[in-house]
């Protein structure tokens, strides 16, 4: 594999999380470094049930994966992923570079197919423009939320037509759109703060119960998840 400089310049999800599902431990490690080193939260497993695992522990938004040398079928590995996550990004990465496989992996739920060896910079701009397509997808989505006849409207940030401020409404957005699931605080930081640490930690601690006063009438609740994040749920 090559590494090459960085050409994507205008590269606007840098704070992504990334799964790497790759027997090859040398290699899943310097791809791992190099995406850290550009801003991801990458990690690296080398066993398809690991992956597996890492997948139920977490929210991702890009999966790569080998097809082979995971201590399982690749191509039952790739299904059981898209089974599970319909519409997480998937890529795979490996040395199998012939037509049938191509045509297999995609018929699969593939979203992108790239033989070993790749250049670095072309495999950060193939992630660029899967990222690019799923924010586009998110930003479409409902931003007018129901909440047992309490109504959050995302696009005018308002709660029952009371004014919330930016970042408040940002944050509800989030948590509505994975009501019932638990939103990563990683991911809440990197997207909302841009930056992950003790002082934006604490300060989403403060926006966490900002929100409560909003919720707590409307019979829903912020739950939050020792080490992992927070949880919109509806108490009625």
């Amino acid at each position: 594999m090559q590494i090459f400089s960085y050409l994507c310049s205008d590269f606007k999800y840098m704070t992504a999380k990334i799964l790497i599902i790759d027997g090859d431990i040398s290699l899943s490690t310097v791809l791992s470094d190099y995406l850290s080193s550009r801003g991801y939260i990458a990690q690296a497993v080398p066993q398809g049930k690991a992956g597996l695992d890492a997948l139920s522990d977490g929210h991702w938004d890009v999966v790569m994966m080998e097809l082979q040398g995971i201590g399982m079928n690749g191509y039952d590995l790739l299904k059981d992923i898209r089974h599970r996550e319909p519409a997480i990004p998937l890529i795979v990465l490996t040395t199998r570079s012939d037509r049938e496989d191509q045509m297999r992996a995609f018929q699969l739920g593939a979203d992108d197919y790239q033989t070993k060896p790749f250049s670095m910079d072309i495999l950060i701009c193939r992630i660029e423009a899967i990222l690019r397509r799923v924010r586009a997808l998110e930003e479409s989505k409902q931003k007018m939320f129901e909440l047992n006849g309490h109504f959050f409207d995302a696009a005018h940030q308002t709660f029952d037509k009371e004014h919330m401020s930016s970042r408040e409404s940002d944050l509800l957005l989030m948590l509505c759109r994975h009501e019932g699931e638990v939103v990563d605080r990683h991911k809440i930081l990197s997207a909302l703060w841009k930056a992950d640490n003790a002082f934006t930690a604490r300060s989403l601690g403060v926006y966490i119960n900002h929100l409560r006063r909003f919720l707590t009438p409307a019979g829903y609740q912020i739950i939050a998840v020792r080490y992992k994040g927070y949880k919109l749920v509806n108490k009625s």
